[in-house]
């Protein structure tokens, strides 16, 4: 078996005509069928069905598709480690986030590291909380950012850069929206914009509010930041976003207030396999972003309560 007939194979299966197969792979379609007629004569199967130059695969041929993809994955991954070894500045890093990172901490952080390693490459996988965990533990994923940083996972190890505050956004027409910063339970009474249950940003704001005694009436729900914003800016109701997750200036229809008593927080970390080393330009990446936590402080510190 030649991984010239495994390449043949997969894009006639991907294509379904020979002929097609053959432009695709600038090589003339006998070329394409005499490859994989051999192929077949080795494993002793017929992979296809052929229907003149239109190909389909057979059950068999599903399957050991399902197998090939899977080495082609494993042989790409080598190639790429062999080059980053022989080059780390010249790999790939390929991170995974949260929706609540995308806005600033994805741009600030990517921007930095190709300002000291111009030739290195990206690839963004965008996820939710619990599909990036599962990234990382499968092997899909070497690196992942997080908010909050996992602590009971066994296939990954977690490391937290910055702990960030949890602000109240309330539309610029609430009774509290001239108030330099608020109590927790002054939101009691008011209905509350958030994640759908299962998502890790409701699961903090729940959990605070009924640590304190009350229980969040959620009258609206999304699984988008803008939206969630763009319901607040219309008044239906308040929310609570992670800071970082903010625009730099927010509309003058939004109002983002800091908490106290208590104060709402989140860390925010990195999550990398437990039982396996990164790639060399995937470690490069990992190592820069352990100093780099200080660019992201506090925007919506509460100023300290003078009492009376």
């Amino acid at each position: 078996m030649e991984l010239r007939q495994i390449q043949y194979f997969m894009e006639a299966a991907k294509l379904e005509h020979v002929t097609e197969a053959s432009y695709a792979l600038h090589v003339s379609q006998s070329a394409v069928s005499r490859q994989i007629f051999k192929l077949e004569a080795e494993l002793g199967v017929d992979l296809f069905i052929h229907e003149g130059r239109r190909v389909k695969l057979t059950p068999v041929g599903r399957m050991f598709l399902g197998h090939m993809e899977q080495l082609t994955k494993v042989i790409e991954k080598a190639k790429q480690e062999i080059e980053e070894y022989l080059d780390p500045e010249r790999g790939t890093v390929c991170i995974g986030f949260p929706s609540s990172l995308a806005a600033q901490m994805i741009p600030t952080v990517v921007s930095a590291f190709r300002d000291r390693y111009p030739s290195v490459n990206f690839q963004l996988k965008h996820g939710s909380y619990r599909e990036l965990i599962d990234s990382v533990s499968k092997g899909d994923l070497n690196l992942a950012l997080m908010g909050p940083v996992p602590t009971s996972e066994g296939q990954i190890r977690s490391e937290t850069l910055f702990q960030e505050n949890i602000v109240a956004l309330l539309p610029s027409g609430h009774p509290l929206s001239g108030r330099s910063s608020l109590h927790l339970s002054e939101l009691s009474g008011d209905s509350f914009v958030l994640f759908p249950e299962g998502f890790v940003l409701r699961d903090i704001v729940v959990s605070s509010c009924k640590q304190i005694g009350f229980e969040p009436k959620v009258t609206f729900e999304g699984d988008d930041l803008d939206a969630i914003k763009g319901l607040v800016s219309a008044g239906l109701g308040i929310t609570l976003l992670p800071e970082i997750a903010l625009s730099e200036s927010l509309p003058p229809s939004i109002v983002a207030l800091p908490l106290r008593e208590p104060s709402v927080t989140r860390e925010v970390g990195v999550i990398v396999p437990a039982n396996r080393e990164l790639p060399p330009t995937e470690k490069l990446f990992y190592d820069f972003l352990k100093p780099f936590s200080s660019v992201f402080g506090h925007r919506f510190d509460p100023e300290p309560v003078v009492e009376s």
